[in-house]
C-alpha cells in the first residue's frame, strides 16, 4: 500500500480544508459584526492538532471557535481580516469584559458565588 496521497486526494484535502477556513471566516466576521464591528484573536493549540481561536470584539465581549489545525484557524483570520496576537497577553486580556456568568464558572464558587454544580 502506498504512504503517499495521489494527486486527486491531496486536492480533496485541500478543499475540504479551504471550506472550513471559509466557514470559520464567516463566523469570525459575524462575531466582529455583531461585538462592535472588529475583533482581534490569538490562535493557541489546545490538542490533537487542533486549535483555538480566541475572540475579542470591540465592544469588549469574546468568544472562542476551534478549528481542525493551526493553518485552517491561520487562514480563517486572515480571510475574515482579523489582527491575530502573538499570546493573550495583558493588554489583549484587559480588553475582556466578564460577566456574571463566566464569574460562575471560573471563580464564582471560590468567591461565594453560586457553584458549577
Amino acid at each position: 500500500m502506498a504512504d503517499t496521497l495521489t494527486q486527486a486526494e491531496e486536492t480533496a484535502i485541500d478543499a475540504k480544508a479551504a471550506r472550513k477556513a471559509a466557514r470559520l471566516a464567516r463566523q469570525i466576521s459575524a462575531f466582529a459584526k455583531n461585538h462592535g464591528g472588529s475583533a482581534e484573536g490569538q490562535l493557541a493549540h489546545i490538542g490533537r492538532g487542533t486549535t483555538r481561536i480566541a475572540l475579542v470584539g470591540a465592544n469588549e465581549e469574546w468568544g472562542n471557535l476551534v478549528a481542525p489545525s493551526f493553518e485552517i484557524a491561520r487562514k480563517a483570520a486572515e480571510i475574515a481580516g482579523i489582527t491575530l496576537r502573538d499570546d493573550f497577553d495583558g493588554e489583549m486580556a484587559a480588553k475582556v469584559r466578564t460577566g456574571p456568568y463566566e464569574w460562575t464558572r471560573m471563580a464564582g464558587m471560590q468567591l461565594g458565588g453560586p457553584s458549577n454544580g
